[in-house]
C-alpha cells in the first residue's frame, strides 16, 4: 500500500492523494476495481432526512437537498435498463436521506417487488417510516420476506446511538425496529464502530438489547447486523495500488463497486446520473453517465472513502 500502514489516525491527508486516478502520490499505479455484474441497483432517494447525525456518509439533514426526490418514473426507467443489462441482478436497495421522506417511496418499493427483486431499504426506523405503516403492511401481506428493511441503530445504548443521531433519537429507532420484528417483516440492522469496541463485544451488546426487546435477529450474523466501518474523508489513510490486492489477500471483483450501481439526482439536473457506489454522490469525478449500460466501466479507486470504507473496512452496503 502507498503512503503507510492500514491504522487509520487523525493525521490530516495529504493533499497530494487522491489527485490523479491512474496514479498514486508516490507515482504508483493506482488500483481499480473491475465491474463484474450488476448483483444490487441502489437509488438514493433524496438527501433529506428527518435527522442530522454528527457523521453522516454523505452528510444527509432536514437541510440538505443537494440529492433531489428521485421520481417513481425514474426508478421504473432504471428497473427496466437493469431488467436489460444484468439477468442476474437479485437486489434492489433505497437509500438516502431518509427514504421514507420521499413522497413516492412506496410505489418505488411496489414496484422494484413486483418485478421480483429483493428490496433492501435503509432507515432510520422513525416517525417518516412509521407513517407509512398500513402501506408497508400491504407490501409485506403481497411480498413477503423479498421486502427487508434495514434499520440504523449505532450502538446498543442510547448513549452511543444518540452521540451520532442526535438527543431523544433512541427510543423513537428502538420503537420502529421494535414494531417491524413484531409485525414479521424482514428486519436488519446497521450499526457503528466508532466506540472502539471490538466487534465480538459490539456483537455481545446488541445481542443483549435483541434479546431484551423480543426482536429476532442473530446478532452474531453479519448480514443481520452489519457493523460499519467509520469514515473521515479528511484524515490520512493509505492510497490502493494494484500492490495492495496480493499484500492485503483482498480481489477486487470483492469490492461493492464490482457489482453495484447507484442511481442519484443531483439538485437542478433534468436527469439523473449512475455513481459507483452508495458513498459517493456528489463527486463529479465519479459519475458515470445517465444510463446503466455507461457505467460498466472500472472504477479507478481515487477517493478516502474507497481505501477506508470498502478495501481496508472491508464494508459493503449491499445484503450479500
Amino acid at each position: 500500500m502507498d503512503g503507510g500502514d492500514a491504522t487509520i489516525g487523525r493525521v490530516p491527508l495529504s493533499p497530494a492523494k487522491f489527485r490523479n486516478p491512474f496514479r498514486t502520490a508516490s507515482g504508483e499505479t493506482r488500483a481499480s476495481v473491475p465491474f463484474v455484474t450488476l448483483s444490487t441497483l441502489w437509488f438514493n432517494t433524496g438527501t433529506l432526512c428527518n435527522i442530522a447525525c454528527t457523521n453522516c456518509y454523505i452528510e444527509s439533514s432536514p437541510r440538505n437537498d443537494r440529492l433531489a426526490w428521485l421520481t417513481a418514473g425514474e426508478v421504473e426507467a432504471f428497473l427496466d435498463e437493469a431488467g436489460a443489462l444484468a439477468r442476474d441482478t437479485v437486489e434492489i436497495g433505497f437509500t438516502g436521506g431518509e427514504p421514507f421522506m420521499n413522497p413516492d417511496i412506496v410505489a418505488m418499493l411496489d414496484s422494484a417487488l413486483s418485478r421480483g427483486y429483493r428490496t433492501l431499504v435503509l432507515t432510520n426506523g422513525m416517525r417518516p417510516m412509521r407513517r407509512h405503516e398500513r402501506a408497508l403492511r400491504d407490501l409485506l401481506a403481497r411480498y413477503g420476506e423479498r421486502l427487508v428493511l434495514r434499520v440504523s441503530l449505532d450502538h446498543y445504548t442510547p448513549a452511543g446511538h444518540e452521540a451520532e443521531r442526535g438527543a431523544r433519537s433512541w427510543q423513537p429507532a428502538l420503537d420502529g425496529l421494535g414494531w417491524l420484528a413484531a409485525g414479521g417483516f424482514a428486519v436488519h440492522v446497521a450499526g457503528r464502530t466508532f466506540t472502539g469496541e471490538t466487534e465480538a463485544e459490539l456483537r455481545t451488546g446488541y445481542a443483549a438489547l435483541f434479546a431484551a426487546h423480543d426482536i429476532a435477529i442473530d446478532a452474531a450474523d453479519p448480514s443481520r447486523l452489519v457493523l460499519f466501518p467509520e469514515m473521515d474523508a479528511g484524515s490520512d489513510v493509505p492510497e490502493i495500488t494494484t500492490a495492495c490486492w496480493s499484500i492485503l489477500g483482498v480481489a477486487p471483483e470483492a469490492q461493492m463497486c464490482a457489482s453495484s450501481r447507484m442511481v442519484v439526482k443531483r439538485k437542478g439536473d433534468a436527469r439523473p446520473v449512475v455513481m459507483p457506489c452508495t458513498l459517493l454522490p456528489y463527486d463529479e469525478a465519479f459519475a458515470m453517465g445517465e444510463h446503466l449500460a455507461e457505467a460498466i466501466e472500472p472504477v479507478a479507486l481515487n477517493h478516502p472513502h474507497c481505501a477506508r470504507f470498502c478495501v481496508l473496512g472491508g464494508g459493503s452496503c449491499s445484503r450479500a
